[in-house]
């Protein structure tokens, strides 16, 4: 861990699994257990077809968390939580008991073989930037620019906002 806390954005998703809400409040309290970590906010809770992949919709949100671990570290503790929970990679895009992404940390640009910074094709999935925005709706990240101008491209990406508040307290 470093002394400097960083601002995360965390994609959260799920699409296996008898309570899909349970499964991404659970990895929120994962996330919040996490030394040095603590979730500043959640979006809303978002329904999805998959997206080049195929099984049942998934529900999505996204996390904003506060936090002392370095990148790698606080990727390797999402990757931890989700094996926690069943999460198995058959193949690429395999359907999930839970998924967390490390969508951005704060302005870091960073392409390692185990991660890239911000992650790679965020901007071309609704899932992520509509509940995104509702926590950042001015956020511009590098390389990408603002997230709002990606979202007219994606109209055609089916989702739908429930009346759902994940809990993680």
């Amino acid at each position: 861990m470093s002394s400097a806390l960083a601002q995360a954005f965390i994609g959260l998703g799920a699409n296996l699994g008898a309570d899909l809400q349970l499964a991404l409040e659970e990895g929120l309290r994962g996330i919040a257990a996490l030394p040095g970590t603590r979730v500043l906010a959640v979006s809303g809770a978002y329904r999805s077809a998959p997206l080049e992949s195929c099984g049942p919709d998934y529900l999505n949100a996204v996390a904003c968390v506060e936090t002392a671990l370095t990148p790698q570290a606080l990727l390797d503790a999402l990757l931890a939580i989700e094996a926690a929970h069943g999460r198995e990679r058959p193949y690429r895009n395999a359907p999930r008991t839970l998924d967390l992404d490390l969508l951005s940390y704060s302005d870091l640009c960073l392409d390692t073989p185990t991660l890239t910074l911000p992650h790679p094709r965020l901007q071309q999935r609704a899932f992520v930037l509509r509940p995104w925005l509702e926590l950042a709706p001015d956020l511009a990240l590098p390389g990408i620019g603002r997230l709002a101008d990606c979202l007219p491209s994606l109209q055609d990406q089916a989702l739908e906002r429930l009346d759902t508040a994940l809990a993680w307290r």
